[in-house]
């Protein structure tokens, strides 16, 4: 059993230095909020499996999507009484009220790819600044700087959100190239049927008007490659950019049938098992969370992936 929650009621997470006496009875609740998406499976996946590696109880939830399936379940996890949560895509604004009744309780939370909350201990992310600088600089690359451009969108998600805007910038400083299509994804538990029907009708309207497309993550980008591909057009078309990574975008940019041509790859499975570790370190070994990752962020790097590397991802 964690004795991080007896010590830490009344105390914030930072500085703490707490020893668990019984680490094997550890029972860690592992929660992602969409796990059709890829990249959410394979992070709550692998948070379980390197937990169970160090003997821990597990439990991996998806959300579905749900805002109020994913406050459910974090409510439920809390009041059972779980000596941690480590959460995969979660939204620390929407759901302050549970991530300030785990600290109350003495719950330490980490969380994957979801942004920092006052709350948690920290988030373990790539830098989506700079990724989403390589995205946009890299498709406006493909195009020389001039033309047009369909946009994806998803501003619910801190992540995605902020990869919109630092394209938002980059085109700021390259007027030659204009965003003629937007859609922004609003629809979380059925998000594939909203891409799929907001960026069909922006192709239809658009067609033979753009000559590249951003989309804000990469479930978003295999989406439209299938309707562009529908609508008539090859690889060499138009460009298709995105961010996220994963052996089905890898397989498509080496695809001569797919217009996907880039992404920058996240590599999930090295943040979910890191979130772990740090828990360990924290929560059972007694480790200060300042001495290990000092601010609320632990960055994990990101690589952009192109036809010139692909080969080096692919499995």
């Amino acid at each position: 059993m964690n004795i991080f929650k007896s010590l830490t009621v009344a105390a914030t997470f930072a500085g703490s230095a707490l020893v668990a006496t019984q680490a094997a009875a550890f029972d860690l609740g592992v929660v992602a909020f969409q796990m059709s998406a890829e990249t959410q499976a394979r992070c709550a996946n692998t948070v379980g499996g390197e937990a169970e590696k160090l003997g821990w109880s597990t439990q991996v939830l998806n959300s579905n999507g749900s805002l109020e399936t994913h406050a459910s379940q974090l409510d439920n996890l809390i009041l059972k009484g779980v000596d941690a949560l480590i959460l995969c895509m979660s939204k620390p604004v929407q759901f302050d009220g549970q991530f300030l009744a785990a600290k109350e309780a003495g719950i330490p939370v980490i969380t994957i790819s979801s942004g920092a909350s006052p709350h948690t201990l920290f988030d373990v992310t790539p830098n989506e600044y700079i990724m989403a600088a390589e995205a946009a600089i890299y498709v406006l690359g493909t195009i020389n700087f001039e033309g047009n451009i369909l946009a994806q969108r998803f501003e619910s998600n801190t992540g995605a959100r902020i990869r919109g805007s630092i394209l938002d910038a980059v085109l700021a400083e390259n007027p030659q190239v204009k965003i003629v299509g937007e859609h922004s994804m609003a629809r979380t538990k059925s998000w594939q049927d909203d891409v799929r029907n907001g960026m069909s009708a922006l192709i239809l309207q658009n067609a033979g008007n753009f000559q590249g497309v951003w989309a804000s993550f990469d479930g978003q980008a295999l989406i439209i490659d299938d309707l562009l591909k529908e609508n008539g057009l090859n690889k060499g078309d138009v460009s298709l950019v995105s961010i996220d990574g994963g052996q089905e975008v890898y397989r498509r940019i080496k695809d001569p049938s797919s217009m996907m041509t880039a992404t920058v790859a996240i590599p999930f499975e090295d943040m979910a098992a890191k979130a772990v570790d740090m828990m360990n370190k924290i929560a059972v070994e007694g480790k200060a969370k300042d001495d290990l990752v000092p601010g609320p962020y632990l960055f994990i790097p990101a690589t952009l992936v192109d036809k010139t590397n692909v080969d080096e991802f692919l499995k």
